[in-house]
């Protein structure tokens, strides 16, 4: 951080830098760019928002991808978060420092859209209920889908299903709070739709 001594035409600024351990002397007519200015509480909550690690969540779904899973036409999909931690889908929380202030800031995902492959999303507020097979043709009680066509001609023959998590983060310290939206943490996956056979006799 720069700091300005002797006031009148110019001045001598002595700017810190941490990674080199130098201290840096110069005399100028004009303040330096950031002289006197340390980091917005904006700012350092972004550092706590960069030390959580935030991540995409690892996708659950039914059918299950792969070569050797197909679902059907008409038939439900579940979708959920699989094993969400507290990186994935929240909550999480962690403090940063810089500039002589603290800010702790707490992340949790606020909803996960998933972009289906056939020309819709499904916003789910919840991360879903993980399918068991006992649980049979019933739909997911809050994060499902139904597929009204196959996934054949789309590329290997699937449809690419596509989570995004939106978090919401609130921070607070140094006497603010704020809000801050991340958006874009995403993971895809691949399932296939098959038609349901009619069989004539």
């Amino acid at each position: 951080m720069w700091q300005g001594h002797e006031p009148g035409d110019g001045a001598v600024y002595y700017c810190d830098q941490p990674q080199t351990g130098l201290l840096i002397t110069i005399w100028t007519q004009d303040p330096p760019p950031n002289s006197g200015a340390g980091p917005t509480p904006r700012e350092v909550a972004q550092i706590a928002i960069e030390n959580m690690h935030l991540r995409a969540i690892d996708i659950g779904i039914a059918p299950e991808p792969g070569p050797d899973s197909i679902g059907l036409v008409g038939m439900p999909v579940w979708m959920w978060a699989k094993a969400p931690s507290s990186q994935t889908f929240g909550p999480i929380t962690e403090s940063a420092s810089a500039g002589g202030i603290t800010i702790t800031a707490t992340a949790k995902v606020l909803h996960i859209t998933w972009d289906m492959g056939d020309g819709t999303e499904v916003v789910c507020d919840t991360a879903g209920s993980p399918y068991k097979p006992e649980f049979g043709r019933t739909d997911s009680p809050d994060c499902g889908h139904t597929y009204k066509k196959s996934s054949a001609g789309q590329t290997d023959d699937a449809h690419t299903v596509t989570a995004t998590s939106s978090w919401v983060i609130t921070w607070s310290g140094a006497g603010q709070t704020g809000t801050i939206r991340l958006d874009g943490l995403n993971r895809s996956a691949q399932i296939r739709i098959g038609e349901a056979q009619v069989l004539v006799n």
